[in-house]
Parts: structure tokens; sequence; C-alpha cells
């Protein structure tokens, strides 16, 4: 069994559908384990992972932090599904490293001032953010755009921006709340800190290295295994 690779998380999510609608997986039964899955149908553990966390907010399958994903009646269903337009999140992240590792090198090279500034303010405004236990996406996002706008490339600023406006989407929504808590953040700013000494050093090789790092750290954060996650509820 195989699928195409454009918005893999949708067809493998339409298969277990089928599977759970099918009774292959009945009411209350946990789901086989994500490599499992993976092994099953062919593709990779975050394909999978994406499939579920859409499935999730569906209505479809329960995620239990600390012991697996069960599936759910009928009665927790969503009468429409999720569009199928949504990046997975995953991916996103491994099309984040493309880009923004070169964006990274390219600052590093014609970053001003006021670029620099610009990255200074967006960590201050994520430290404080962390500090007030809330979610610094708004001076991450400002971090990027910081970085990108110092590339003075329009068509790589609106990429850049794209890449941002699908965290809003209901999947990324949904595993961030899982996966992103204050220690998460705490490592993104340090990440973030070593790309700023790269880039203000005028080293374009290490910024591009520093920003690998740091998207590699974020997969790894967003794939981290569901009965290691300590109990909560979803945002």
């Amino acid at each position: 069994m195989s699928f195409e690779p454009q918005r893999l998380y949708r067809q493998i999510a339409d298969q277990l559908r089928s599977l759970i609608g099918n009774g292959e997986f009945t009411v209350g039964a946990r789901l086989p384990a994500e490599r499992d899955l993976a092994r099953q149908f062919g593709v990779s553990r975050p394909s999978v992972r994406e499939a579920l966390i859409a499935l999730e907010v569906e209505g479809w399958v329960e995620v239990r932090t600390g012991s697996g994903v069960y599936v759910q009646g009928r009665a927790q269903r969503k009468a429409e599904r999720l569009p199928g337009t949504e990046w997975g999140p995953l991916e996103l992240i491994r099309a984040r490293r493309v880009v923004e590792g070169e964006t990274a090198a390219l600052a590093a090279v014609q970053a001003r001032r006021k670029d620099l500034d610009a990255m200074a303010r967006a960590m201050t405004q994520m430290q404080e953010a962390s500090a007030r236990l809330i979610a610094p996406i708004e001076g991450d996002r400002a971090f990027h755009l910081a970085i990108v706008g110092a590339c003075t490339n329009a068509v790589l600023t609106e990429t850049v921006e794209g890449f941002w406006d699908s965290r809003n989407g209901p999947i990324f929504t949904r595993l961030g709340g899982y996966f992103e808590t204050p220690p998460s953040w705490r490592a993104a700013i340090s990440e973030h800190a070593a790309i700023v000494d790269a880039i203000a050093a005028g080293d374009a090789g290490a910024a591009r290295a520093a920003m690998h790092t740091h998207m590699d750290k974020s997969h790894q954060r967003f794939s981290a295994s569901w009965r290691r996650l300590q109990r909560k509820s979803p945002p």
C-alpha cells in the first residue's frame, strides 16, 4: 500500500477513517503505535502523526497523553472534514529548514544594524512572553521575519510569512497544544540566540547550520512519544 506525496497525511487519515468506519478499529480501541501504522501504510511516522492529529480535530480519535490514540464514537465526530489544503506541521518544518537555512545564511551577509536590532527586539519579546508562561508565538514570528527581512527579497519574505500563517491552522494548533511547553520555549529561544550570534558575526555557514539545528530540534520536539508526555488537556 502506498500514497502520493502531496497532502500525504490526508490520504492516511482517509484510510484510517475507512478502517474505523468498517469496524477494523472499534470504538474505544487503542490504535496501533505510530511506527506500526507507518510500516503498514509504507509511510513515515511524522506523516502518520499528522494524520492522527487531523482525525482528532475531526473527532474520530482521542489522543490520551501518556497512553495512546483511541477511537471515538459517532457522537464525537464532526459533520464536516477539515479542508485538505492545510500543510502538515511536520512536513512544514522540513520545508522551513530548507528555505530558512538559506535566508539565515543570506542575512549573515546582508544584515544591517536595523535588522539585528529587529532580531534582538523579537528575542526580548519571546523571553518576556515565556517568562509570563505565554506561548511566544508573536515574538517567534517577528524573529524569523526579521531574518528574512534582511534578505531584501519580497518573494522570500512572502514565503516565510506563508509558513507562519499556516501555524494558525487547526492541525498545527492542536499539535502545538501537546508539544509546545515552557521548557520547549526556552530551548527554542536558546536556539534563536545561536542564530543571531552567527548572523551578527557575518558567518553564513554558521547561520545556516544554526537554523538547521533549530528546525531539526523543533521537528524532534513535535515528534516526541505520546507516552512520554505528561497528561494534560489539549487547548
